[in-house]
């Protein structure tokens, strides 16, 4: 069995693949490689181990990729400094496991590149970007986090609006309803944004508020749009866009993929696929070509007489499993 982690700071999203090629997917919180303890880390591989045998999943784990940000390999070591705590407890629980630590950068480029060259590109709360030549990053524009950088994301879409409202530079009936909505008086700001344990995620939590005004706003219109451009300007026109396709990874840029798409047209960039997420390349990449998401689905379809491929394939991803999901769906029919 294989096992595939892609971690963020809060949730971290698991997928095992069977020696049949049938995958089970499991969610739990995130694994913080910088500030996490042993401890900490052992809770949650455990509870992601209860809920694989929850699914009478007994297999041997021959293989884990873990993927996580700012995960890089020193040369000639396997295992980076960062993920040696972890590494204890992933080899106390599957001591034959051969495993493997990578960035979430490579995580994006092997989920939209799988073994051919282009650029990967992540659009979420943060952003960042590379040339992938099928099989290393050979290119990084620094992303420089959401002080310096992370052009084209959603804390730098809240911190350029932020920015504008403490000045008094946002339309009065837009900024009147952000003061309504949020608690946002300076000294509340300055201390979440410069004292907070996560500036990034408070300044992307108005993000979503910012989108839903897009279509109504010719301020917002203006910001969201300035935003997505200059990742084009400062980052992508760095690569060769002309030469090769861009895939893009995050939900916010696949929430706001319409937009995107737009603001690139002067731009001629070539877009592979944008996903929000990059779990379900991952497994197109460790596990052959065979698509093994759209292999369940189908088991799912034939097992239920689910017609619709979107609704079998959602059933899948909320339940975690085949054999949850057909369960599921059985015990809602009898229900009725």
């Amino acid at each position: 069995m294989i096992l595939i982690i892609e971690s963020g700071a809060t949730k971290a999203d698991w997928c095992a693949v069977t020696g049949e090629g049938i995958p089970v997917f499991i969610k739990t919180g995130g694994i913080n490689l910088a500030t996490m303890s042993e401890e900490v880390n052992e809770t949650t591989v455990n509870q992601a181990l209860a809920e694989l045998e929850a699914e009478d999943l007994r297999e041997k784990v021959d293989r884990i990729h873990f993927y996580a940000a700012g995960l890089v390999s020193s040369e000639g070591d396997e295992v980076p400094e960062l993920a040696r705590g972890l590494d204890k407890v992933l080899k106390a629980h599957f001591p034959d496991a051969v495993i493997e630590y990578a960035s979430d950068l490579l995580a994006a480029a092997r989920a939209v590149c799988g073994h051919k060259p282009g650029i990967a590109a992540i659009l979420g709360t943060g952003s960042n970007s590379c040339l992938y030549d099928g099989e290393r990053i050979v290119k990084n524009i620094r992303s420089g986090g959401f002080i310096l950088g992370d052009e084209g994301g959603g804390a730098r879409l809240g911190k350029l609006f932020m920015s504008d409202f403490l000045k008094g530079l946002v339309p009065e009936p837009v900024a009147e309803e952000f003061a309504k909505d949020f608690k946002v008086d300076y000294m509340t700001v300055v201390a979440n944004v410069y004292r907070g344990g996560a500036p990034a995620g408070y300044l992307g939590s108005f993000a979503p508020w910012i989108m839903e005004r897009y279509s109504s706003s010719e301020y917002v219109k203006s910001l969201v749009d300035g935003n997505f451009r200059d990742f084009f300007e400062r980052v992508l026109k760095q690569y060769d866009i002309e030469r090769h396709p861009v895939g893009v990874v995050g939900g916010f840029g696949y929430a706001h993929r319409e937009i995107l798409l737009k603001v690139a047209e002067p731009y001629g960039v070539k877009f592979s696929t944008i996903i929000p997420s990059p779990l379900e390349g991952l497994v197109r990449y460790h596990c052959g070509e065979e698509d093994l998401v759209e292999k369940g689905t189908k088991m799912i379809m034939e097992a239920t007489g689910i017609e619709d491929f979107g609704q079998a394939r959602s059933l899948l991803y909320s339940c975690g499993s085949v054999r949850s999901a057909i369960a599921s769906l059985q015990a809602r029919t009898s229900i009725a």
